[in-house]
């Protein structure tokens, strides 16, 4: 993909555009199904080098193979009340969204921080974890240098 094309990650654009994905995705439905334990966020480190100079979060509010609605956000009080939190470097994030990094895996690894929630529960839920990384391997994704 041309640098041209997609949206900028992190961006409104992209968060909306992943939330049409993950409805789109007759797989993430199913494997969603059992998913019943709130929204999930997605957070990416504040990196200044990158030009983002705060923590940035994606909540999705996911729910039984759903996504409710999907929001960006700004600092980590901004995803203080969310169930979940996975928080990682930009870096992190692309490598999960290109498919490199199996999130779970990540994790377990350390790679990937869940700093709230339950890790059993994430690990119970892998398939679902998965459809929601190849959904948004399906936005077309614009990168930070």
């Amino acid at each position: 993909m041309s640098s041209e094309e997609g949206f900028d990650f992190p961006s409104d654009a992209w968060t909306a555009a992943y939330k049409d994905a993950l409805n789109g995705s007759e797989r993430y439905r199913e494997a969603g199904k059992p998913w019943t334990f709130g929204a999930v966020a997605m957070v990416v480190s504040a990196d200044p080098a990158l030009g983002l100079d705060e923590d940035m979060g994606m909540i999705l509010d996911v729910h039984q193979g759903h996504c409710n609605s999907t929001n960006l956000v700004r600092g980590m009080d901004a995803v203080a009340d969310t169930p979940f939190v996975i928080v990682a470097p930009y870096a992190r994030w692309r490598q999960v969204i290109e498919g490199e990094l199996d999130p779970i895996k990540g994790m377990m690894e350390g790679k990937l921080k869940l700093t709230q929630g339950n890790l059993p529960t994430m690990i119970r839920y892998v398939e679902s974890s998965r459809e929601l990384v190849s959904s948004a391997s399906r936005v077309p994704t614009r990168f930070r240098a």
